[in-house]
């Protein structure tokens, strides 16, 4: 088997390169590992090696961490202890080489990558976007188990260890340095060079690494330098990690005991700590589920979008986007970040105006972040041009709609805008509910046209719904999905049905939400049950941050489509007549101050509602269970109709689009958690009480009758 590692002799400097065979990135492999404790022995035993260099043959990465593949064959928790305490003893024989090592860093340092770069002597990081340091694995469910719990905090010091380690944060290179993470920040062109001057410089005794983190103050005293100052620390860190996660999530908690043990009984407990804890977290089934969704994504980052061989996709040069309001703004960002030209369109000069003020802020907010630079912020401003006519849409081969939920408009403005365009371009709207085939009646060319679902804010979520109907042409597909994952969205291609997957899901669970308050269930009981269950907020908050107006058009049109199922409840057919519109006119089911900031839950909404203000108390429980198998029995019946084209669409679609709860996987996943025979009995319960609108999916009666899954236990990715 080729090696992945090469070494070359400079000077008296072993200069390694890391390229791991056959592979786009390179990942901490047992081969590599193995390859990695060699190199220590050879350069221990020969007297004329005076330093190492560690850098990378691929472009746009250093190491990018662990091999996941590894996880999945690992049969309990002491394989994976042993492994973290196998990767802490290659990397601590790393650190006692005895010449110095300095770590040459351009492009991804995450994980493990980053775990061997804090054990190399003098780090330095190329000034290149490509270029970001993290220790993600909380987002897997797992800790840093190579002695990052344990490095990282002495190094950058505590607080901001904890800021990286419990968040999984990219650190960007300025950043890296500012922090002290980095010791240097070079160009690439420069790179080799330097790390081999800064070999030469430490291995004589004339550079010793920097050791301060800039920004520590003055008095360089800080909280975390006494242990009333970390008890502090770690009080606060603790409450922040419960805030977001409600204790759902272990590895926060478990990375902030490994860190703890470090500093309160020294590093050979921590690193103790660290890998017992990496091992009772690997088989952990939030861990299964999160690398679920890992293996998931990257699946459909190389999907094309159709089945069989697919066409190339067209190169997007121009994009017309027809709506400048909060959505189609919110697309053109995005756009004009990837470089591509964007024509906005709206019906007055206020409203493109508009638009391009909220091109600007989105632009704004990362140039105030600093990922981007004041000119890259004016180049991209100067992508966006907006227009009341359709000029300039001639040079579009993708245009965007992105007007008002109303069929009649959104077909009106297809046969205004279809004759300007080039015969192979293609038309995308940006509908939330009404089926493609309907808005494509009006087209010429109905095989140009689908759906790109965007979600909102645009440029914050990450799925994209593209939607095709029986006549849209591959090539259509394939490019609307290419030019999505171009944006950064993860997507995922569903077939055209009234509310597609998203949507009609989300109806659902809004629905049945609806009728818990006519019976008298409190608006803030209510949200409180689904955030105890994984969702980042409760159904009547995002109806709220939606649009309450939004949410009855919604409703209108998917109980016309599927009748008394999905007929929306008392209670949300009079708030919506009541004029009240969420968030946006700062009138809702909660409070709102003039900056839309929400408050407490708005008493007066009661009287609107059936009962009024007397509530009554309900079991937290029933009211998950009724939502979430409302939601969770409409993405089986999407699967059984052929709405969805897997059941990984559905649960990737669910967990990044209307935020199911990502450590449960998803509703299919869901379902084999819970048992498919569990899951229809409870539907059966329900489908008794509330009649017609709990009849269990076919597909999940069928898993119930034949003791099946929707994935395999066993020997698959999606395990």
């Amino acid at each position: 088997m080729k090696s992945a590692l090469s070494l070359v002799h400079e000077d008296g400097f072993a200069i390694v390169t890391v390229d791991l065979p056959g592979e786009p990135v390179n990942k901490v492999t047992a081969a590599l590992r193995a390859e990695f404790g060699e190199l220590f022995g050879q350069i221990e035993r020969d007297s004329s090696v005076r330093g190492v260099i560690l850098m990378s043959a691929k472009p746009d990465t250093w190491i990018a961490g662990a091999d996941i593949d590894e996880f999945l064959a690992m049969t309990g928790s002491s394989d994976a202890e042993a492994l973290s305490r196998g990767a802490q003893a290659l990397l601590e024989r790393l650190y006692l080489l005895r010449v110095p090592v300095v770590a040459a860093i351009h492009g991804a340092c995450l994980g493990g990558g980053l775990e061997a770069a804090l054990a190399c002597h003098y780090r330095i990081a190329t000034d290149h976007p490509k270029t970001v340091l993290a220790l993600p694995e909380v987002q897997l469910g797992l800790i840093p188990g190579a002695g990052g719990t344990q490095r990282l905090p002495r190094l950058i010091g505590l607080q901001r260890a904890l800021d990286m380690i419990l968040t999984g944060r990219n650190i960007r290179a300025k950043k890296a340095y500012q922090m002290g993470l980095v010791d240097e920040i070079v160009h690439p062109a420069i790179l080799r060079d330097v790390a081999l001057d800064r070999a030469r410089k430490l291995a004589d005794g004339s550079l010793e690494p920097r050791r301060s983190p800039k920004g520590r103050g003055a008095t360089g005293l800080l909280l975390e330098d006494n242990p009333l100052g970390r008890s502090i620390v770690f009080r606060k860190a603790r409450e922040g990690v419960m805030s977001r996660t409600h204790g759902h999530y272990p590895a926060p908690l478990a990375a902030l005991e490994a860190v703890k043990a470090g500093y309160d009984g020294g590093a050979e407990l921590g690193y103790r700590m660290e890998s017992r804890a990496f091992g009772e977290l690997a088989p952990n089934d939030v861990t299964r589920e999160l690398i679920f969704l890992f293996f998931a994504t990257n699946a459909l980052k190389k999907d094309p979008g159709i089945h069989g061989t697919a066409p190339e996709p067209q190169p997007i040069a121009t994009l017309g986007v027809l709506g400048a309001g909060f959505m189609g703004a919110g697309i053109a960002s995005i756009a004009v970040q990837q470089g591509t030209p964007v024509r906005l369109k709206d019906t007055d000069l206020a409203r493109v105006g508009k638009g391009i003020a909220g091109v600007s802020e989105v632009l704004r907010e990362r140039l105030k972040k600093k990922q981007i630079t004041r000119l890259q912020y004016e180049d991209q401003l100067l992508l966006a041009g907006g227009t009341v006519e359709y000029t300039g849409f001639g040079r579009a081969n993708l245009v965007i709609e992105a007007v008002f939920e109303d069929l009649a408009l959104k077909q009106r403005v297809l046969r205004e805008v279809e004759p300007l365009l080039h015969d192979d371009a293609i038309y995308a709207s940006n509908t939330s509910t009404i089926p493609i085939s309907q808005i494509a009646e009006a087209a010429a060319r109905p095989n140009r046209v689908l759906g790109m679902h965007f979600f909102s804010p645009v440029h914050k979520m990450p799925l994209l719904e593209v939607i095709a109907t029986g006549e849209t042409d591959d090539d259509a597909i394939v490019t609307a999905v290419a030019y999505g994952k171009q944006l950064g969205k993860t997507v995922i291609v569903v077939n055209d049905a009234p509310g597609f997957y998203t949507t009609r899901i989300l109806s659902a669970y809004m629905n049945e939400a609806g009728r818990l308050l006519d019976e008298g269930a409190s608006i803030g009981a209510l949200d409180a049950a689904l955030t105890a269950f994984g969702f980042p907020v409760g159904p009547l908050t995002l109806l709220d941050e939606v649009g309450i107006d939004v949410g009855g058009k919604v409703g209108q049109v998917l109980h016309e489509a599927f009748g008394a199922r999905m007929a929306p409840s008392d209670s949300l057919r009079r708030v919506v007549a009541s004029g009240r519109t969420g968030r946006k006119g700062r009138k809702g089911f909660y409070l709102y101050d003039e900056q839309g900031k929400k408050g407490d839950v708005d008493p007066s909404v009661y009287e609107v509602l059936p009962g009024g203000v007397q509530r009554v108390e309900m079991p937290a429980q029933d009211m998950q269970t009724r939502c979430v198998l409302a939601m969770v029995n409409e993405a089986a019946l999407c699967f059984d109709e052929g709405v969805l084209r897997s059941t990984v669409d559905g649960d990737v679609g669910a967990v990044f689009g209307i935020g199911f709860p990502p450590f449960r996987g998803g509703p299919f996943r869901y379902v084999d958690a819970q048992g498919a025979a569990r899951v229809v009995d409870d539907l059966e319960l329900l489908n008794e009480r509330f009649p017609g609108r709990f009849a269990p999916a076919e597909v999940l009666q069928r898993n119930a009758r034949r003791q099946e899954r929707f994935y395999p236990t066993r020997g698959d990715p999606f395990a």
